[in-house]
């Protein structure tokens, strides 16, 4: 299962050599300061937004990958049976959201990174919805 770290100035996401395989790249790493809220989401298929790019999507069994949208990509390695900590990004991040399933409790894993990280988006307790693209004549 994936481990979420800090090293030195980044937030790491360390993959098993399974999931690296699975997933289709080795570690995730982005910079602390670029972390923009951090939230739990006790529903783990709730944490899956945009459409599989590239990975593995076994329903209800695993999500490892990127999936993109029309804002970005996000980076999730979830299962289901528990809570996922998710991990917004400024836009400057290239992620919009990391979504990991933790071993150790998810809330308190939250609550650790909100701590460590420099530039926290304190207005709101919850996980930002993507916006809709705006609909022409022709779509």
């Amino acid at each position: 299962m994936a481990r979420i770290l800090v090293k030195g100035d980044d937030l790491v996401v360390r993959l098993s050599w399974w999931e690296k395989a699975a997933a289709g790249r080795g570690t995730v790493r982005v910079l602390l300061a670029a972390v923009c809220r951090v939230t739990v989401e006790p529903d783990w298929w709730r944490a899956l937004r945009g459409v599989a790019q590239r990975g593995v999507w076994i329903p209800g069994g695993l999500c490892i990958g990127t999936r993109g949208h029309h804002v970005g990509k996000d980076f999730v390695a979830v299962r289901p049976g528990g809570p996922v900590v998710c991990i917004e990004l400024w836009p400057t991040a290239p992620f919009s959201l990391i979504a990991v399933s933790v071993r150790d409790d998810a809330e308190v894993t939250a609550r650790w990174l909100c701590r460590l990280a420099p530039k926290i988006d304190s207005s709101t307790c919850w996980r930002q919805a993507i916006s809709v693209p705006e609909e022409t004549d022709h779509s």
